[in-house]
């Protein structure tokens, strides 16, 4: 699929300054092919737009990005605010919104969404049967109305809609340029996370591929029962818990050592053999299972 080079006289608004309440931890943070899943989305889009700015909540911690920083005023008010901080922040009369945790952008279909701005106010991608307001473009003129709309209460992006000049992208229209939706794609909770990385690694060749489940107090202290693991080829036990360990750092110092697994702790391999040796190779498809060594016999 062809991807356009460069997007001229318009803003990327990413937003970051979410709650991130099912995800457990921040999901801007999160770990994604090698970088945090803000900078990923940052990186997909700086080099396309003429301007990128990114929203965060005021006292929310962000790695450095290079690409224009705001806050919102008021904390965990919900879309509406964030999209009125963007439009107000952007130099450019029209913007591209979307959230930190969208990895799979389809430039196409974004570069289709801001032809189709001409004449209209919004235009916005309809997906199995709703809105999706965090992949939509909106004009910058837009701010005063969801600023009113904040000062009302109103923090459902669609009030703004019924208000305006707005153009609903089919899903039809949106398969036509991403027959899977991809670019509509979002993570809420551990488990949606973990599916993204699998779909990730799937389309991404070259990379070793395996699961890791946790037993007893290592699933305890992650709060979650299994993750999915991109590895270089070659992969041994000792990148496994490196990458454990930069995608759980909660794990660091409990179940992981810095050369392996604390004391007390063993692994088993595809439910064979019992190992804790760092050197051992691992494969595409296997599942390692880290449990306590009294666990393991």
């Amino acid at each position: 699929m062809d991807m356009p080079s460069r997007i001229a006289d318009a803003t990327a608004v990413i937003l970051a300054g979410g709650k991130s309440s099912r995800m457990g931890r921040p999901k801007a943070l999160l770990p994604f092919d090698g970088e945090p899943l803000i900078a990923h989305v940052v990186r997909l889009l700086k080099n396309i737009f003429a301007e990128t700015v990114v929203v965060a909540a005021p006292e929310q911690e962000l790695p450095s990005l290079a690409v224009r920083l705001v806050r919102d005023e008021v904390a965990y008010q919900g879309p509406v605010s964030g999209i009125y901080h963007g439009l107000a922040a952007s130099t450019q009369e029209v913007c591209f919104v979307t959230s930190c945790d969208a990895p799979f952008l389809n430039l196409s279909l974004i570069s289709h969404l801001l032809t189709q701005i001409a004449g209209c106010d919004v235009v916005v991608p309809y997906w199995q049967e709703r809105f999706q307001p965090l992949h939509a473009v909106y004009r910058r003129s837009l701010a005063p109305l969801l600023k009113a709309q904040l000062l009302r209460g109103e923090l459902r992006p669609i009030f703004l809609y019924e208000k305006v000049r707005t153009q609903k992208i089919s899903e039809n229209e949106i398969r036509c340029l991403d027959p899977e939706g991809l670019s509509l794609l979002n993570m809420n909770s551990p488990e949606e996370y973990q599916a993204a990385l699998r779909l990730w690694r799937k389309k991404n060749t070259g990379a070793v591929s395996v699961s890791v489940e946790l037993f007893g107090v290592a699933r305890l202290v992650a709060k979650i029962k299994e993750v999915s693991l991109s590895l270089p080829n070659h992969a041994t036990l000792a990148d496994v818990f490196s990458a454990l360990g930069q995608s759980l750092p909660e794990l660091r110092g409990r179940v992981l050592a810095a050369d392996g697994l604390i004391p007390g702790y063993t692994c088993n391999i595809n439910g064979l053999d019992f190992v804790r040796a760092p050197s051992v190779r691992v494969k595409s498809g296997d599942k390692i299972f880290i449990l306590s060594a009294d666990a393991g016999g």
